[in-house]
């Protein structure tokens, strides 16, 4: 069996979901082995949780629409949203996706009664002195481009930031901005709620490579 290696990061505001590129990029925060990639993407302006990976079968499992998988947001929104819109948020709400309208999936959606505990953003958002703000939970299963910005806005509340807190009971709970730590297969399968034995066979395919190499370093 392939040794596949398995990263969770708290990506950092202002960085791209990618290794690509010549600054603002993950290479930027730290040292990574060169076969991995992220699983999915987190958008430029959005922080959190960010899976990265050399298993293609937890890949494509995670990243199929058909095999749904909670994965929660903290959004603090512009205003405080009325029953109305969270119900809305909830219920389905109607968005652009490439250029078509799009209703979004049944979701979870609350107001939270105070800030979150994270770490502090750089830069911090642009506060309004006259309009008040509100940390709203989201939990989806479907992952559209952008799509948690495009639902806040669509009932009237605008996110100011967004950080992914979790993907099924894998959370960045306790993580600085920018660390990164190792997980073994069996705990990300765990936390991830997957059955590792229905990937066995596919893994088993795979021409992955084995790594020897330490943990991942963070960048200074």
């Amino acid at each position: 069996m392939p040794n596949y290696r398995y990263f969770v990061i708290y990506k950092p505001f202002g960085i791209l979901s990618q290794f690509s590129g010549e600054e603002g990029t993950l290479k930027d925060v730290a040292d990574f082995p060169p076969e991995v990639y992220p699983v999915g993407r987190l958008d430029k302006d959005s922080e959190g949780l960010l899976l990265i990976t050399d298993d293609k079968s937890l890949n494509h499992y995670l990243l199929d629409p058909k095999f749904g998988h909670l994965r929660s947001y903290l959004a603090q929104v512009e205003g405080i949203p009325t029953e109305e819109a969270i119900s809305q948020l909830q219920s389905g709400t109607e968005i652009n996706v490439d250029g078509k309208v799009y209703r979004t999936k049944k979701a979870f959606a609350k107001i939270l009664s105070e800030a979150p505990d994270l770490p502090e953003r750089n830069p911090p958002i642009r506060y309004r002195k006259s309009v008040p703000d509100t940390w709203i939970q989201l939990t989806l299963t479907e992952g559209k481009n952008r799509q948690v910005r495009k639902m806040t806005a669509a009932v009237g509340y605008p996110t100011l930031r967004l950080v992914r807190w979790s993907m099924e009971k894998l959370t960045i709970s306790g993580f600085a901005v920018g660390e990164v730590r190792e997980f073994e297969k069996e705990e990300i399968y765990r936390l991830l709620n997957i059955q590792l034995k229905t990937f066995e066979k596919d893994q088993n395919k795979s021409n992955g490579k084995t790594f020897s190499q330490p943990s991942v370093k963070r960048k200074q």
